[in-house]
């Protein structure tokens, strides 16, 4: 499992004429079975996307496709942990 966090380098008015993009990004990301939570930052400074991929050459892969990131609007980070525990409802994102 990874955690992918963004982090805007720039003002949120130079993201927003991307974000339809970044949308479309993200809904083929949920399509491919990649994606399985996503959200915005509180305060509103970037977002988190949980990821499944078999490794993070995969995720990092992925990552390119995203305008944000194409763009160099954004600070990538990738996190790769092993999810032992979860509750109920999220219990199939368990590893072990």
């Amino acid at each position: 499992m990874f955690l992918i966090e963004l982090t805007y380098k720039v003002p949120f008015s130079e993201i927003e004429p991307f974000m339809a993009e970044h949308m479309t990004f993200v809904e083929k990301g949920y399509s491919s079975g990649h994606f399985l939570a996503s959200g915005r930052k509180v305060p509103r400074d970037g977002g988190l996307i949980f990821c499944k991929a078999s490794g993070k050459p995969e995720v990092e892969a992925l990552m390119q496709d995203d305008p944000f990131v194409y763009q160099d609007l954004v600070e990538l980070r990738i996190v790769e942990f092993v999810t032992s525990r979860a509750v109920e409802g999220l219990s199939g994102l368990a590893e072990g």
